[in-house]
């Protein structure tokens, strides 16, 4: 098991990783702009302190857009990962990434024939939207369970956060 942060605050960041429990941090534009810092500056700092996998979601909801965000992003350190929708564009995006060696998260997955999709796309994690499914009375964590059960039976490489 592995504990990935879901936020932009650097103090959070800090006093978390400090313990030792840190493996990844996803975030997106919303939770940058909170902070009042820019998407690279805190991409940066968070990736100085973080290891593991450090999600920076693109804003484009083309692939041409996409593949430039992204491509951009992984300049930023070795452990970035292009985080995309989970949109026919976000998938195609997958593909690109895959190809050229540059990992990817998927988030805005609301069920288990999208993740099929996802990991059949080459992405290298999924973001599950369980708290959103659990706003409206859906079991998120039904969906967890019947995604690692998927992705173990047909040998998907694909990690679920």
């Amino acid at each position: 098991m592995q504990f990935f942060l879901d936020t932009a605050n650097i103090d959070a960041i800090k006093k978390y990783a400090a313990w030792g429990m840190v493996d990844g941090v996803t975030t997106n534009p919303t939770l940058i702009a909170k902070e009042g810092v820019s998407l690279e500056k805190r991409i940066k700092e968070i990736a100085k302190m973080v290891k593991g996998p450090i999600s920076a979601e693109v804003i484009a909801t083309d692939v041409k857009g996409m593949l430039a965000e992204g491509r951009h992003y992984a300049k930023w350190g070795k452990n970035i990962y292009v985080k995309v929708p989970c949109t026919p564009e976000g998938l195609q995006a997958v593909g690109v990434f895959k190809k050229e060696g540059i990992k990817t998260n998927v988030t805005l997955v609301f069920s288990a024939g999208q993740a099929l999709l996802v990991a059949k796309a080459g992405a290298d994690l999924v973001s599950p939207f369980i708290g959103r499914l659990d706003d409206i009375a859906e079991d998120g964590m039904a969906l967890i369970g019947e995604i690692m059960t998927m992705y173990e039976n047909y040998n998907f490489d694909t990690k679920v956060l």
